[in-house]
């Protein structure tokens, strides 16, 4: 039988507790309360222009989202229909020049800042000169590029984009990959190290696999980026008119369309057929840019 003394000592505790419920009407909770509306207010004001810009892109140039446009050329002055599906190859393919370019050297960039030398001398100079190329404006990476490649080779092409672009792909890959290669917890390092695993064992079994998501979260974003360029790519790809592989073969050396040139020649013709081209371009290519950057958030929250 229970008696007054025999109860449980956790639930005397728990009657004798006070409640630890703060007023919401204290000046620290209205002050939060205040302040948590003003974030949200700045984050609704701040998403205005990316959706009225999508939504013009939505209405003006999903009127001519068809199939044609996937897999057509563009049309010429007073010709009527047509598409830009050479410009979504081109623009894959100068991409995938620039990644070919900048990923490889980016890394291994990132594991001499982040593991095999940090505190030297070459490492804050890298360091510095990635931070500097995050601003360097595109328009003179392509003139470099042309300066390099271009009158080099004589002619506009493929690879001189690549190299155009991969300068500002660089800098991203480099930062945020080091960043990764930094969070990898020692325990883990220090673990295979006492095992017998030499440095490269350690850098290429422990620390890249587990730094994995935010390199490629650092890859999808500099790839995103890329995408979107225009100023490089007059200087180094020009545009084309025709497929990039043309009778089973690939004119490498050869100008090559992309969508951001595209956009900026239809826009500014006096041809109706062309603007709304123009508009169906910008919104490709503005989904392909988000899907990038839905892809790079993705891979980032993905934990080892």
């Amino acid at each position: 039988m229970n008696t007054p003394d025999s109860r449980h000592p956790a639930k005397e505790i728990r009657e004798e507790t006070p409640c630890l419920r703060g007023s919401p009407f204290e000046a620290r909770a209205l002050r939060n309360l205040f302040l948590t509306a003003v974030a949200w207010l700045m984050a609704i004001i701040a998403s205005v222009p990316l959706f009225s810009v999508l939504y013009g892109l939505i209405v003006k140039g999903g009127r001519r989202l068809s199939l044609d446009v996937f897999t057509q050329l563009p049309p010429a002055g007073f010709e009527d229909g047509g598409g830009f599906g050479n410009a979504i190859v081109g623009t894959l393919v100068t991409v995938g020049f620039g990644a070919l370019i900048s990923i490889p050297v980016g890394i291994l960039a990132a594991i001499f800042l982040a593991e095999l030398e940090p505190d030297g001398r070459v490492a804050h100079a890298a360091r510095f000169c990635a931070k500097t190329l995050t601003g360097l404006p595109s328009i003179l990476a392509g003139v470099f590029a042309y300066a390099v490649v271009v009158l080099t080779t004589g002619t506009y092409s493929a690879p001189a984009a690549g190299v155009a672009l991969a300068l500002l792909m660089l800098p991203t890959v480099v930062l945020t990959a080091e960043e990764a290669m930094r969070m990898v917890p020692g325990n883990m390092k220090n673990a295979a190290y006492g095992i017998g695993c030499t440095r490269s064992q350690v850098v290429w079994k422990i620390v890249l696999p587990a730094a994995l998501p935010g390199i490629l979260t650092g890859v999808m974003l500099a790839i995103a980026r890329a995408a979107g360029e225009t100023a490089p790519l007059l200087f180094t790809a020009l545009f084309s008119n025709y497929w990039f592989i043309e009778n089973g073969s690939a004119e490498i050396m050869a100008p090559i369309a992309s969508l951001s040139v595209l956009i900026y020649n239809f826009a500014s013709m006096p041809y109706e057929n062309q603007v709304e081209l123009a508009w169906t371009a910008s919104l490709v290519l503005v989904s392909m840019v988000l899907i990038f950057n839905i892809l790079a958030r993705v891979l980032g929250r993905k934990k080892v």
